[in-house]
């Protein structure tokens, strides 16, 4: 598939499965408010929402606990409630892209089973493409688009975590530019998306520094969209880096032969079976 055909059959999918996509981004999604809302309860300080959805933190007066506090929360919404939710969305997307049935619990089910491994490889990403952006931005956008295939990588292959990213570094070989375009489309509807409902109760919030109370209020409106925002995106580049995941595969591995030998190994092992039976 093209750039183009990916990002076209991503959306067909999720408007076909969109109360399955967003239920399972949704449920994480609430246990990350709550997070969110409890800092913004706890914090001085001034918090507001990223572009790709998670919290970003202006440290101001923060004390070492508060500080240690807050990289507690990160690490449970990176290495606990995110990857959930990642795994979740790439199973279901793989169920229903091959036209099997599944549901929000059986999905999040099979990505909890999978979630220490899940965990690790996202923060350790994390810190790469983190490392990558201290050395003028470009390094870092180019770590992210080579391990866009990391959550799927994890979820169907059983390597180890080393492995895991070497084996999204060579499905991603020479495919960089296909990644940045589903990453740039991404990164267009998550601003767009929070230029509409975070930034205005954020800026209300400037206006009421002078009501702590009041201020607090718009805060927590900015956040609840802010994590709004994410519900609805997070299936977007899962569902994308999914489908650019089986398409690298067909590519570079025919596994699309693959799928079509083992669909008639299967069909010939239930016809000698039922053969079997009735002789």
């Amino acid at each position: 598939m093209s750039v183009g055909e990916i990002l076209d059959r991503t959306f067909s999918l999720y408007r076909q499965h969109f109360v399955l996509f967003v239920g399972i981004a949704a449920l994480p999604q609430l246990a990350i408010l709550a997070i969110n809302l409890a800092r913004l309860s706890l914090r001085d300080g001034r918090l507001g929402q990223g572009a790709s959805g998670p919290p970003v933190t202006v440290f101001r007066n923060y004390s070492p606990n508060d500080l240690a506090l807050e990289l507690i929360m990160l690490v449970a919404i990176y290495g606990l409630f995110y990857p959930l939710a990642s795994g979740g969305l790439v199973f279901g997307v793989s169920e229903t892209y091959f036209g099997r049935s599944t549901t929000i619990g059986v999905s999040l089910r099979h990505s909890w089973s999978q979630l220490a491994r899940l965990s690790v490889v996202v923060l350790v990403s994390l810190l790469a493409i983190l490392s990558g952006l201290m050395f003028l931005v470009v390094p870092g956008v180019y770590v992210a688009c080579r391990l866009i295939t990391n959550v799927p990588v994890t979820f169907f292959e059983n390597l180890g975590i080393p492995d895991t990213l070497n084996r999204s570094l060579k499905l991603t070989q020479d495919n960089a530019g296909r990644s940045f375009v589903i990453f740039a489309l991404y990164y267009f509807l998550a601003i767009t998306a929070t230029g509409l409902l975070v930034y205005p109760f954020t800026f209300a919030a400037t206006l009421y520094q002078h009501d702590p109370a009041a201020a607090l209020l718009w805060r927590s409106l900015g956040q609840l969209g802010g994590n709004f925002v994410a519900t609805l995106l997070h299936p977007v580049i899962a569902i994308s880096a999914t489908l650019f995941y089986y398409d690298l595969r067909v590519r570079k591995e025919a596994l699309d032969l693959q799928l079509m030998i083992n669909q008639v190994e299967g069909t010939a092992r239930r016809t000698a079976g039922a053969g079997a039976t009735l002789s």
